[in-house]
């Protein structure tokens, strides 16, 4: 059965809910309207499983991070275009990117 939760409408956070939600993650830095995190691997291939891992949780939410990958280094971006700016979305995505980095 397919999800239809992203046609939901999402509310942008508040400054102040932004700074409650970074709590979460702390590992991840605001610019703006986005939260940004670099993970770094022992090898390429490390970095590619957790791309791929990334993929398959960015597909469920519904909800795609920019990704840069730089040899062992994978830097992820997050923010609801939809919304203009940082949702509950973000934060939640953020911590199951958070999750699954320190089991590769």
């Amino acid at each position: 059965m397919a999800t239809l939760w992203h046609c939901f409408v999402v509310t942008k956070l508040t400054p102040a809910q932004i700074k409650i939600a970074q709590t979460a993650v702390p590992e991840w830095r605001r610019t703006g309207a986005v939260i940004r995190r670099t993970f770094v691997f022992k090898d390429f291939v490390l970095a590619m499983k957790f791309v791929a891992t990334v993929a398959r949780l960015a597909e469920r939410a519904w909800h795609h991070p920019d990704i840069d990958i730089r040899w062992n280094k994978v830097t992820l971006a997050l923010t609801t275009h939809d919304a203009g700016g940082l949702t509950e979305k973000d934060f939640t995505l953020a911590a199951k990117f958070d999750a699954v980095a320190g089991k590769s």
